[in-house]
């Protein structure tokens, strides 16, 4: 009796699998992004950010734009690389190539556009991607969770060919378009609205997935997003051993959202806990953390770019949602959740960021070609104690970067205030973003 020959699916087939099955796909996505990325430049263009934050879905807006402007679906190719069928390694790269070629015999390389979603999942994506670029079309582009994709070791590889864009979880502005909501302020009632999605999206964040879920729901799947950042994105990426470490780590970061963090504080913490670890895991397991944007940071304001480096940072959470869901000790405090969330604000406008200390603070130094923008950050300006702290620290740095004007950014307050030659802007946060 003669058994069945089993048949072996070789990873050739599996790219031919998905590339057919990608073919079909509706490309179509609930909104549109407001963040513009180029098509046609012949360089390659990288998307990076956190995971869920819509990179995928800008892929797919700017797959629509090609389709709209009448290039041929077959001209087109999207792998997403966080499909489990394709655990490929370096040198199987090339069956992609060759399996497009198989589906699509007649295709004209230089016409094609090709998509690679979270290309960083395989080891040395790089080399693959400059080929490509060198021997097959210009028109690349890629994406990945991992910070990695803009350091110089990448420049190098792809050797001045490419542009990356950060992609962060939905603006305000792009939170209210994907709830259809009005963004006129002329009457009383249209402010309060805006007012209201304003504290609505400093509790629920911006990732996309959870705008249509109620609290239980919405939580527990932030909950998953962290978990998966940590574990996938560090843990694995890093290949870090000590988990429990690495977890009150980032829960002090989390804790600490707003003001300076001290890694050395906290390994005195860890140590008089009995954990016997080196201070300088603690820094890489930072340097992690901001390199999967699970969380970014900025530096004290100083004219000297070394002082610059060498100072604590404040850091602060990719999303306030995800900030809210993970750490109890902020999802109730207005004032550390406010702050964070102008933080992203300004991080998604594209500006440069500081923080300034003196004698007293400011929360942000914004650089602008060459130009500097102090702005105070307070939840309420209410009683006269926060009036006159958030004022001295705001005109403290206008004076120190010369500039006579500064900005406090309020939840919902609004006034002029002139202080000798010093003029502040007192803008709701509805306003002002």
């Amino acid at each position: 009796m003669f058994r069945k020959k089993k048949q072996i699916v070789t990873m050739k087939d599996r790219f031919k699998e998905v590339i057919a099955e990608n073919q079909t796909l509706n490309f179509k996505s609930g909104f549109l992004r407001e963040q513009t990325i180029p098509l046609n430049t012949k360089l390659i263009i990288s998307l990076i950010g956190a995971r869920r934050s819509g990179k995928t879905y800008l892929l797919y807006q700017l797959i629509n734009q090609l389709l709209d402007s009448g290039v041929e679906r077959k001209n087109i190719l999207f792998i997403n690389f966080e499909d489990e069928r394709l655990r490929a390694e370096t040198d199987e790269l090339d069956f992609i190539l060759q399996a497009f070629n198989e589906l699509y015999p007649d295709l004209e390389w230089e016409n094609t556009h090709l998509f690679f979603d979270e290309i960083q999942n395989v080891t040395g994506w790089e080399k693959f991607i400059r080929r490509v670029y060198d021997t097959k079309t210009r028109n690349i582009y890629i994406t990945g969770s991992n910070a990695k994709l803009l350091s110089s070791e990448i420049a190098t590889a792809l050797r001045g060919r490419s542009l990356s864009y950060t992609v962060f979880p939905l603006s305000f502005r792009e939170y209210l378009n994907a709830l259809n909501v009005e963004k006129a302020t002329k009457t009383q009632q249209q402010r309060s609205k805006l007012i209201h999605y304003a504290g609505e999206f400093m509790y629920n964040g911006g990732f996309a997935e959870t705008i249509s879920f109620e609290k239980p729901t919405r939580i527990k799947l932030l909950q998953e997003y962290f978990n998966v950042m940590m574990f996938r994105d560090v843990v694995e990426r890093y290949n870090v051993r000590a988990i429990d470490v690495l977890r009150f780590f980032i829960k002090k970061i989390f804790a600490s959202v707003t003001v300076p963090f001290s890694i050395n504080k906290t390994f005195r913490d860890l140590k008089s806990m009995g954990y016997k670890i080196s201070n300088n895991y603690l820094y890489e397991f930072y340097d992690h953390c901001n390199a999967v944007f699970l969380t970014q940071s900025i530096d004290k304001f100083d004219y000297s770019e070394i002082k610059q480096s060498k100072s604590e940072k404040k850091t602060y959470v990719i999303d306030t949602g995800l900030l809210s869901a993970i750490e109890f000790s902020v999802s109730k405090n207005n004032g550390k959740l406010f702050e964070n969330m102008v933080f992203l604000e300004l991080l998604k406008q594209g500006n440069k960021l500081f923080y300034f200390k003196s004698k007293y603070e400011c929360d942000f130094i914004l650089e602008k070609e060459g130009t500097y923008y102090p702005i105070q950050v307070t939840y309420q300006l209410a009683d006269s104690d926060t009036k006159k702290r958030e004022l001295r620290g705001l005109v403290e740095a206008c004076r120190f970067l010369k500039v006579s004007e500064g900005t406090i950014i309020t939840f919902d307050k609004e006034e002029t205030i002139q202080l000798d030659e010093i003029k502040v802007n007192v803008v709701a946060f509805y306003k002002y973003f």
